[in-house]
């Protein structure tokens, strides 16, 4: 004869997957306060390799320091005024169309998991966020509610990061710089940079070492995780 549950089995059964439901889904829950460090991780990441790969040195050109691959962190043209970043390459440097040190569209690293858009998520006047070319993660604000940035220690008085060709971060605007790493002071990291990213009352830290530009979210103890 064929045995099938009684009642009494099933409802025990919906039971179990109901407290396991209620286990495991609070724990799967999306973060993104988190999702956005590890989105900024990897592009910090991979502003050091194009930096690598691509130094921008020339013997022809006196203010080729000045065009290195770096990071800025700036708020979307109105009426967006929201928190955004950019990966670019100052080649506008002394003439060009932009004011020298600022982002030009033509001057955005492509996005190399999808080249019909551009690592920018806009940037103040010269970038609306709607543009198409625009990469919308890179809008931190609209895409992860990140409402402010903070570039503390190491690389304070900056919202900028770039690398040199061995991968050593350099912190504030490469404008400003009269040589390959000296503005008045030395600018490569002497100490640990901390890039902390606030979504209301929340943070959460992003470490970027000195010498080899390794990078890394922080937990609660200030430890990589």
């Amino acid at each position: 004869m064929k045995k099938a549950f009684t009642m009494v089995e099933l409802v025990f059964v919906i039971v179990v997957v109901g407290i396991l439901a209620a286990t495991i889904i609070p724990s799967i829950k999306t973060n993104p306060l988190k999702e956005a460090a590890i989105q900024v991780v990897s592009h910090i990441r991979y502003t050091q390799h194009l930096a690598m790969v691509d130094d921008r040195f020339s013997s022809s050109d006196p203010i080729w320091y000045k065009k290195r691959w770096q990071m800025i962190f700036s708020r979307a043209v109105k009426p967006d005024d929201t928190v955004a970043y950019s990966i670019f390459s100052d080649t506008a440097t002394g003439a060009g169309t932009t004011t020298a040190g600022d982002v030009d569209i033509s001057e955005v690293a492509v996005n190399p998991l999808d080249t019909s858009k551009l690592l920018t998520g806009g940037y103040a006047s010269a970038i609306k966020s709607t543009n198409d070319k625009v990469t919308k993660k890179l809008n931190l604000e609209k895409s992860y509610g990140i409402d402010n940035v903070n570039f503390k220690d190491g690389c304070s008085g900056s919202l900028r990061l770039s690398f040199d060709h061995l991968g050593r971060p350099i912190k504030g605007d490469l404008d400003s710089m009269t040589g390959p790493y000296s503005a008045g002071t030395q600018r490569l990291i002497k100490s640990n940079c901390k890039i902390i990213l606030y979504s209301g009352s929340k943070s959460i830290s992003i470490r970027v070492a000195p010498e080899t530009g390794y990078t890394c979210i922080l937990d609660s103890s200030s430890n990589c995780i």
